[in-house]
């Protein structure tokens, strides 16, 4: 018997070219008649909890979802999972100084061996830069080349890392630019493999929240960690950037970013894999740094993004029986899912990456764009 929740779904696939049960890479294969009800009641956490749970597969779930996504026909379907999310963002800061190390003690600390599988040989967990880059390696150190050009670092000079990861930008900047280099997390575990990793090297890595810093530097950065602050704290934390940054100084900001000013985390991504994560618009952005700094330049990358995430998926799937013990079949469909989701995703433009670059007092002449 088909259901409207049969008839629903099955609309929605075929305006994006997917098939039930069809034989093209990108077409789901239903394994589970419950999946109808469970995504129209659940929305993008009853997807992604059925693709954990076996109720459907496909090929190629980047396809799937760059297929699906460039057409954005998912928004028409009548999902009711986010409104208890969204009433929490608008009457909580669920990224407040109190919550600040949930992200770092349950992403973060997954599990060391399973992002040493994954990711290049620095551990950095960004979007690498694949211009004449042969691989993984390489365009993770032209990415950090890229953030020191960009902000023209020079020997000796102080710079702020700010959500460091393990350490990959404040190691390479000193060691390839002789800097003396801060790197902050919220992640024990982090913070500790990164003091080890530089020992020896002009580093000091902290456990620190952002808004604890009153201290000045010649240039900050922030890799992959404004995904974290939410829009209630957009401004405050460009508050502390402004208190930080010697006058001279460039800042430069590397976030995944949103189409849209949405102020609310996406469900799945929210229970799984980054609690409390909201990705900015540029409006947002915009509107936190008004009145503070001056725009100097504004690279997208989001193609980047998507070989990035596909390059880990490629060591996630060839490391995987080297640490399946650690973690079982539902954790492995889950990480799955969230790699391939998030390159279909940045393939079809609903996703992007930006890399922007400001500083407080502009510059005499014109800022040298750097690529």
């Amino acid at each position: 018997v088909v259901s409207k929740f049969d008839k629903q779904i099955e609309q929605v696939l075929s305006a994006s070219g997917i098939t039930i049960n069809g034989s093209q890479v990108w077409d789901i294969k239903v394994n589970d008649d419950r999946f109808y009800k469970r995504v129209m009641s659940a929305g993008s956490l009853g997807l992604g909890e059925s693709y954990m749970d076996g109720w459907w597969d496909v090929e190629a779930l980047d396809q799937m979802f760059f297929k699906l996504l460039s057409v954005d026909r998912v928004r028409n379907l009548n999902f009711k999972n986010k409104i208890p999310i969204y009433l929490k963002s608008k009457l909580l800061n669920l990224q407040n100084k109190r919550r600040a190390f949930i992200s770092g003690k349950f992403h973060y600390e997954t599990g060391h061996e399973l992002f040493k599988c994954m990711l290049d040989e620095r551990l950095t967990y960004t979007c690498g830069y694949w211009d004449q880059a042969a691989n993984l390696d390489q365009a993770q150190e032209n990415k950090l080349d890229l953030v020191c050009r960009k902000i023209g670092l020079k020997e000796g000079q102080r710079v702020l890392d700010i959500g460091c990861g393990w350490g990959s930008f404040v190691k390479f900047a000193a060691e390839r630019y002789g800097a003396q280099t801060v790197g902050i997390t919220v992640s024990k575990q982090q913070a500790e493999y990164a003091k080890e990793d530089c020992l020896g090297l002009p580093v000091e890595v902290r456990l620190q929240d952002y808004r604890e810093l009153n201290e000045k530097f010649d240039h900050i950065v922030s890799l992959g960690m404004f995904e974290h602050v939410g829009v209630k704290n957009h401004k405050p934390y460009m508050e502390v950037i402004s208190r930080c940054l010697k006058e001279e100084g460039f800042f430069l900001l590397h976030t995944i970013g949103s189409n849209n000013s949405r102020h609310q985390p996406d469900p799945w991504f929210h229970k799984y894999i980054f609690p409390n994560g909201v990705l900015p618009s540029m409006n947002d952005i915009n509107f936190a740094f008004d009145g503070k700094f001056i725009t100097q330049d504004c690279h997208s990358m989001g193609a980047h993004y998507d070989k990035t995430l596909m390059a880990w998926n490629k060591n996630f799937n060839n490391g995987w029986d080297q640490i399946s013990n650690q973690y079982g079949d539902r954790f492995y469909r889950m990480w799955v899912y969230y790699l391939l989701c998030s390159a279909g995703a940045f393939r079809a433009k609903n996703l992007q990456l930006w890399q922007l670059v400001f500083n407080k007092n502009g510059i005499v002449g014109n800022y040298e764009v750097i690529r």
